[in-house]
């Protein structure tokens, strides 16, 4: 309720009471004291702190002077009585009002009703909890403070409090008072202002500082201050989540700010590199072809946690896990960023894009028993953290100093919460989780085979239509990738990524497992009826070097972040093919794109999900930085004139993308090989002849659909000299088609529509280093369309019969299908077409 210093004309008027003395004639009540007043006042205030101070002081004072008499034992009763009910306040002290009738504790947060915002936060040990109202971001003192009364104002460990006429956009924060002993896990400081752990949105002062939630002292003016947000107050347009299917899905991993932060984005300066501008390339995405966005953490982070003088770019660092980044939105109002995300997933999913979140549910930006006390840590560090009781230290499962206790059960509600909260309110399709391992320890730090958290993620009704993702491992070794629990659980394949970098250079021995990647890794999981497509196949992500990088350097250069080249993994697989870093060598160019182009078909026809980097279709390069977490400029941003540069490149992905989405082969729910799904035949340069041996470079696989007319022969030549592979023999009437050759120049190394061999082939040349993608079409006799040449060389006397002769060639490459009968007389009108069509810009009519 808002200060006001106009009385109480709102409030019901009493009568006057009044004693009758031994005659029956009536006689005023004495007053009380100033002083019994002063205590009333402040009993009333400190009992229900939601009201207005001034408020409560009118209404006591008006009640008082209405009360005056001769029975003076009375006064002070029958004023507390009375003003009590006036201010709705029950004998007891709780509210009477907006949470009248209320069963249990208020929804944690802040909650916006018709006439107010009802506050709760948990906290187990603190002794007092004090909601503070800002005007504000950059106020170092509450406008006005609300101390919440252990009792009156506690249910359980649930503190909680109506405030009567504030609305969405209000400012607030808490303060708690409790025991401050580290050595036991506490660190309570009254003069920390909190962020609410279910705050849905967050504005900073101009000065925010994370070394002041640091050190000793105030922190208020320098603090975040949670934003009141009302979740229905947004039109939604019948925009629901896509629901897609995972065999529709290519998950494309990029970074909201860093798709647009660049000038040569094209995009208007106010909204580079944020929710909008990323609304603005959409169009891009989908003319690549993408069907999913990935986006790193959009969850509100610390960008204050890195080393001095650059700023936290990825995200990993969160600070209020249920509201979006602020920095992300071009609008600099309090409501701003939760409603420009949401511009954001409706604009994508009228695409026809989803929106998959990495979520950060293992650590938070409050870091080691050192750092700094921001929210949790303040509220109830032994709730929300895994604690050495011992010491009082915070355990290290995640390499940033803390790790969420998802044993607490509290710590579960919340996650669940905050996921139901980005399914409902903000509508996304679903959560990549960051070092999900980390989440299946116990309270002793040994992981569960049950573990709570992630059954009921996988198993909660609401987020049942959801994709959920887990990178399935941990900072201090943890490794599940093959034994993550669940039903439907997918999982980043770590495994995928390091055999196939590994093939694909030439390293010895890998031949094997990158037979049974191309599979859907099915040597690797070993569940019953898994889904092949809960694989999420990758070669390159954020956490590494980019496509370009990897086919560039041998080594991580990451001098810029300022560590002494120290962070960041130093094995990563790759190999410069001969030179470190940018050159001039055009060779040296032609083998790098052509490996790169390796990588990708191996990643796109591998059963399983893809997933590519944002700007490896255009080979966006790091400098061969392979931890740019902190790379907040070129190194980290799309370069759009790539996108010129690399147009050859570019046009390659997009055909790659569009022929694995109209394949019925990439769709099978079983892994290829068992019963319903394709047929499997391996061969080696001769057929039937698979060389899966210690000294083999070479794979060749040959697909068949069942339901289906597909039919496809792989070739992966790793090797450094060309191989002629034999190839293998088709039903009458059918020839191969060439629809990728990694070694040919440009538009050949897609061939759209596929080039046909020539007649009776029998091997195939694949060059050093190169894949080929064969696929087998219906064919006709060349004799049934040959004499079409004689009589177009007379029809076209102009036309030198070499042209007329490859333009009867084309049409019949490309019409090639069942209807055998019609293929002469379809051939030679539509070159007809073709011929006349070109005649008129250099024959006379």
């Amino acid at each position: 309720m808002p200060e006001s210093g106009g009385g109480v004309a709102h409030l019901r008027r009493l009568p006057r009471p009044c004693l009758l003395n031994s005659m029956g004639d009536s006689y005023a009540m004495p007053a009380m004291t100033e002083l019994e007043v002063e205590r009333l006042i402040k009993r009333l205030t400190d009992e229900s702190p939601q009201l207005s101070p001034v408020v409560v002081d009118a209404t006591v004072r008006e009640i008082r002077a209405g009360l005056s008499g001769a029975v003076p034992d009375f006064v002070p009763l029958l004023v507390e009585r009375q003003s009590r009910t006036a201010l709705g306040i029950s004998s007891s002290g709780a509210l009477m009002g907006s949470l009248a009738g209320r069963v249990g504790v208020p929804r944690l947060g802040a909650t916006v009703s018709a006439d107010g915002v009802t506050f709760c936060v948990f906290s187990r040990d603190a002794a007092s909890i004090t909601l503070a109202l800002f005007d504000d971001a950059d106020d170092a003192v509450p406008s006005r403070s609300i101390r919440l009364h252990p009792r009156k104002n506690r249910i359980y460990h649930y503190w909680n409090v109506f405030v009567k006429g504030l609305r969405a956009g209000q400012l607030y924060g808490y303060y708690a008072e409790g025991p401050h002993r580290p050595e036991d896990g506490l660190f309570f400081d009254s003069s920390k202002l909190l962020i609410d752990p279910y705050a849905s949105a967050l504005a900073f002062p101009a000065d925010y500082s994370r070394t002041a939630a640091m050190t000793e002292g105030d922190d208020t003016a320098a603090a975040a201050k949670c934003v009141v947000v009302d979740p229905d107050a947004y039109d939604w347009e019948s925009d629901r989540p896509l629901r897609r299917d995972f065999d529709a899905s290519f998950i494309y991993e990029m970074h909201v700010r860093g798709f647009t932060a660049n000038p040569n984005s094209g995009v208007a300066p106010e909204i580079r590199g944020t929710y909008a501008g990323m609304i603005e390339k959409i169009p891009f995405l989908q003319e690549l072809g993408v069907t999913t966005v990935e986006v790193l953490p959009v969850q509100q982070f610390d960008w204050q946690t890195a080393p001095a003088g650059r700023i936290n770019y990825w995200g990993y660092q969160p600070m209020a896990l249920f509201a979006p980044h602020a920095p992300y939105s071009s609008h600099r109002d309090r409501l701003g960023p939760v409603d420009e995300f949401r511009d954001l997933v409706k604009a994508l999913h009228r695409a026809g894009i989803e929106v998959i979140l990495d979520v950060v549910f293992n650590h938070t930006a409050e870091g080691g028993s050192d750092g700094p006390v921001m929210s949790w840590r303040g509220l109830d560090n032994l709730t929300y953290y895994m604690v050495d009781r011992s010491s009082g230290t915070s355990v290290d499962f995640t390499g940033t100093g803390n790790t969420i206790n998802t044993n607490e059960t509290v710590v579960r509600r919340m996650i669940l919460d905050c996921l139901r909260h980005w399914v409902q309110d903000m509508h996304v399709d679903g959560f990549r989780f960051d070092l999900a391992s980390v989440l299946s320890r116990g309270q002793d730090g040994a992981p569960l085979r049950d573990p709570p958290i992630l059954w009921d993620i996988e198993t909660d009704p609401v987020l049942a239509g959801t994709k959920i993702i887990a990178e399935a491992w941990d900072a201090a070794g943890l490794y599940e990738v093959t034994t993550f629990v669940g039903d439907r659980w997918a999982v980043w394949n770590g495994a995928y990524r390091d055999v196939v970098r590994r093939f694909v250079k030439g390293d010895a021995g890998m031949a094997g497992a990158f037979a049974d990647c191309l599979m859907g890794s099915a040597g690797l999981f070993q569940q019953p009826d898994r889904d092949p497509l809960r694989s999420i196949n990758f070669v390159t992500a954020h956490d590494g070097f980019t496509l370009n990088d990897l086919v560039s350097y041998n080594a991580k250069h990451n001098e810029a972040n300022g560590e002494s080249n120290r962070d960041g993994a130093d094995q990563n697989e790759s190999w410069n093919c001969g030179v470190e870093g940018p050159t001039d060598d055009p060779a040296v160019e032609r083998l790098r794109g052509q490996q790169v182009r390796n990588f990708l078909v191996a990643l796109f026809v591998s059963q399983g999900r893809p997933m590519m980097l944002m700007g490896d279709e255009v080979r966006r390069s790091q400098r061969g930085n392979n931890n740019a977490y902190c790379q907040d400029n070129e190194i980290g941003w799309y370069d759009w004139d790539l996108t010129t540069r690399e147009a050859d490149l570019l046009r390659f992905v997009r055909e790659l993308l569009q022929y694995r989405k109209g394949s019925v082969l990439f769709a099978d729910r079983n892994f290829w090989g068992e019963a319903g799904s394709s047929t499997v035949t391996w061969h080696g340069i001769e057929l039937h002849q698979a060389d899966f041996g210690s000294a083999s470079h070479t794979i060749a696989v040959e697909l068949t659909h069942p339901g289906s007319d597909e039919h496809l022969f792989i070739i992966f030549n790793a090797y450094w000299e060309p191989l002629d592979f034999a190839l293998p023999v088709l039903s009458t009437g059918e020839r191969w088609h060439r629809l990728i050759d990694t070694a040919k120049p440009s538009p050949d190394d897609f061939s759209d529509p596929s080039a046909p061999l020539d007649p009776g082939r029998e091997r195939y040349r694949v060059a050093a280093r190169s894949s080929v993608v064969l696929t087998a079409k219906p064919d006709t006799d060349w004799r049934e369309v040959e004499g079409i040449l004689d009589r177009l060389t007379v029809a076209f006397p102009d036309v030198p019969p070499d042209v007329i002769g490859a333009t009867i060639h084309d049409v019949h490459a490309q019409l090639t299908g069942p209807v055998r009968d019609f293929i002469p007389i379809l051939v030679e009108q539509r070159s007809r077409d073709h011929l006349r069509a070109a005649a008129r810009g250099h024959l006379p009519e």
